[in-house]
């Protein structure tokens, strides 16, 4: 018998299994179309953000920190999980959010950039208010006073030399990046150095607010008497325009509030006022400038309020280090601060809120003061 009549059984057989897994998968009907997943829930319409940056201890009933006040005078019912700093609070009748950063200008940036990303949000109305205590210069007001800034600027972005090495002419160690000296008038434009906030909404806020009788407290007229040279640092708490330096480094002592003030001046080309310092304005600002290039905020929106919980400088007499020291036990007016700013805050809050026909289409102006 031939070799090719030998394979002919094997051919068939291997013929017929194919043909029989052929109608096997014919056979087969094809699996069922997945089913389409849920609509995403529509974003939480924001119209307006609180940002504080950090609490005490508990949400509630213990020392207050800058959320506690919102938390518990406000109807913040619902609770939204946020893997930052510290849940967000949000009131859905009024829409208002409320947010704690957590200390400092990275933090602050974090916190706001993951904000301003979240899809569960739509911010891209929402006016901002930083509302949050701060160090002030006794030269320009006293503790528990609360400040309306128009000019953000940076107290880390620069170049540093000790100052025990630095040329002999030389002011401090502290220049601009890209200059040659302190102070060089031949300095870049900032880039992240300085923010300036809208002015008209500055001004708006400031008018609405200037009036407002801010808390007064025996101890705060301990501490403010001590300021002798200084007559603002010892007028009872007052509202008024003052601008902020933001640093991750909590300095004190008359040497660097010399140097805040001709800092800011020199970053603002003349036009701001050193008044506050604190840790955050502007890793803030840089995120909400980002998000409002992004279309995801308005950066005309944003308003920054500080009020005084203890003086940059110590009374005459007294160290530098002695007073830090002293301010580290508790700040002299961390509670009049507190209240100032829930106080001054709050009227600026519930009148957007109370307009939003109006202030959702545009930003107000001190021109809205004079009409009904």
């Amino acid at each position: 018998m031939s070799r090719s009549f030998s394979r002919a059984p094997a051919l068939a057989l291997c013929l017929g299994a194919l043909l029989a897994l052929s109608a096997c998968e014919r056979a087969v009907p094809p699996p069922p179309p997945a089913p389409e997943a849920p609509a995403a829930p529509a974003p939480k319409e924001v119209r307006a953000v609180l940002v504080t940056m950090f609490e005490i201890g508990e949400d509630r009933d213990d020392q207050a920190g800058e959320f506690q006040l919102w938390l518990e005078r406000r109807d913040l019912s619902e609770r939204i999980e946020f893997p930052a700093h510290h849940d967000l609070y949000y009131d859905p009748a009024s829409k208002l959010l409320v947010m704690v950063t957590g200390i400092g200008t990275a933090k602050a940036a974090a916190s706001v950039m993951m904000l301003g990303m979240d899809p569960r949000f739509d911010l891209t109305r929402a006016y901002w208010l930083v509302a949050g205590i701060s160090g002030v210069d006794p030269e320009d007001a006293s503790i528990g006073s609360a400040a309306w800034a128009e000019y953000l600027v940076d107290g880390d972005l620069a170049h540093e030399i000790d100052p025990r090495e630095m040329p002999e002419d030389w002011k401090y160690g502290y220049l601009a990046r890209y200059t040659d000296e302190p102070f060089d008038e031949d300095r870049p434009e900032p880039t992240g150095e300085m923010f300036r906030l809208n002015p008209a909404l500055t001004e708006w806020a400031y008018q609405l607010t200037k009036d407002i009788e801010l808390p007064d407290y025996e101890s705060l007229a301990e501490t403010r008497n001590r300021y002798s040279e200084h007559p603002n640092a010892q007028k009872p708490p007052f509202v008024l325009k003052g601008d902020n330096l933001a640093a991750l480094t909590f300095w004190h002592g008359e040497i660097l509030n010399d140097w805040a003030n001709d800092w800011v001046d020199y970053w603002s080309d003349g036009e701001g006022e050193f008044v506050t310092s604190a840790m955050e304005e502007t890793g803030t600002m840089q995120s909400i400038t980002w998000l409002d290039r992004a279309g995801r905020v308005d950066r005309d929106r944003v308003m920054v309020l500080r009020t005084a919980s203890n003086y940059t400088m110590p009374p005459p007499g007294v160290s530098a280090a002695e007073n830090l020291l002293a301010e580290n036990e508790g700040y002299a007016g961390l509670d009049a601060s507190l209240e100032s700013a829930y106080l001054v805050g709050s009227r600026v809050i519930d009148t957007i809120l109370a307009n939003w026909d109006r202030y959702g289409e545009r930003t107000p102006t001190p021109a809205d003061l004079d009409s009904p």
